[in-house]
């Protein structure tokens, strides 16, 4: 059995992008006519074997009818308009998930903001810097981390979750946790979006939990735990294999859809992994959902940059973030907002000349 994917690629922007949509030469990426698409990457996988090829939309008629039928229905999924399932979030345009980490140890600001008046300006900071959406975590997930007590875990975020909804009624407030018994927790504070790093399967319980509250949620692919993540990690083919998870999780555990997409980028990856899946992330537009990428100050920078690396590796996150936003990436997870949303302001008038 011979299993299609689908990869949108040779990209136009702005009013070329239009002009091509009109004359029928390109078709639309998620139903935005400013960004435009005339070429498809086929890959072909019978068992262990890939296979790939490249192919105008206009040429897609001549392939074979058990092709054209999986080719076809991607294409109408990487169209279309991304459903706007969160209040005051529209996937219509570029949006930034600003970063609170309420951790002793995470890897580039734990501790920073474990004071409660500390937590509430720099909160204050990101949505003025135009944070939409803001993510607290009080667990570590970085490389080599161990599991925490559940109620060390919620002590951490639990003065903030009381408060936030009360302060920041229009900003849509995402916690990142594994546990579900502080996503329990945390929706009874008005949790809007759940990320869990572990794609809900750290507890048993946790896809019940989002059932019952129908609430949001940002399914993450990691390989292993936060502690064996980067053991050696492995893959047949890291973009298909992640895309193979998606799809498997959305089909039979989250019938809903109100799913963003997040591949996981250093999280059980090596560099050839990371650099793979950034530079072909338009496959998962396939899938017909929004995607989520979180490359804000990762190794992976540090890797290729060197000698020229530096604390924040705000270089080496913008360069990825307007390289992840040609692609039609709609959701940014960063530290620095300020800097990244002046970025995309800038990188996104360019482009739509």
């Amino acid at each position: 059995m011979i299993k299609y994917y689908t990869r949108a690629c040779n990209f136009y922007y702005g009013a070329q992008a239009k002009f091509l949509i009109k004359k029928k030469k390109a078709l639309p990426l998620c139903g935005k006519k400013n960004i435009a698409f005339d070429t498809l990457e086929i890959f072909s996988k019978k068992q262990k074997k890939i296979k790939s090829k490249f192919v105008n939309i206009k040429e897609i008629k001549y392939l074979n009818k058990l092709e054209l039928s999986k080719i076809q229905k991607d294409l109408k999924k990487i169209t279309s308009k991304r459903k706007n399932f969160l209040k005051n979030i529209s996937f219509a345009n570029p949006i930034i998930m600003g970063i609170l980490n309420l951790t002793p140890d995470s890897f580039s600001d734990g501790g920073k903001f474990n004071n409660d008046n500390k937590s509430f300006k720099h909160i204050s900071k990101m949505i003025k810097s135009g944070a939409e959406i803001i993510d607290i975590g009080g667990e570590s997930t970085r490389p080599g981390s161990k599991d925490i007590n559940s109620k060390v875990e919620f002590k951490r975020i639990k003065n903030v979750l009381k408060r936030f909804k009360k302060k920041y009624k229009k900003t849509c407030l995402s916690l990142d946790t594994r546990k579900p018994e502080i996503m329990d927790q945390g929706l009874k504070y008005g949790v809007n979006l759940i990320n869990d790093v572990s794609g809900f399967s750290y507890g048993k319980v946790s896809p019940l939990i989002l059932k019952k509250n129908k609430i949001s949620k940002v399914l993450h692919h990691m390989k292993g735990t936060p502690n064996t993540m980067q053991l050696k990690p492995s893959y047949n083919n890291v973009l298909l294999d992640i895309y193979d998870y998606f799809e498997k999780n959305i089909n039979n555990k989250f019938l809903d859809k109100k799913i963003i997409l997040d591949p996981g980028i250093g999280f059980g990856k090596t560099l050839k992994h990371n650099l793979i899946l950034i530079s072909k992330i338009s496959l998962f537009h396939s899938l017909g959902l929004p995607i989520l990428v979180g490359t804000s100050r990762k190794r992976f920078i540090n890797q290729i940059s060197g000698e020229f690396d530096s604390k924040e590796r705000l270089g080496g996150t913008l360069a990825s973030v307007l390289f992840l936003l040609l692609q039609g990436v709609q959701m940014f997870r960063v530290h620095n907002v300020n800097e990244i949303k002046q970025g995309i302001l800038i990188f996104n008038k360019i482009i739509s000349k």
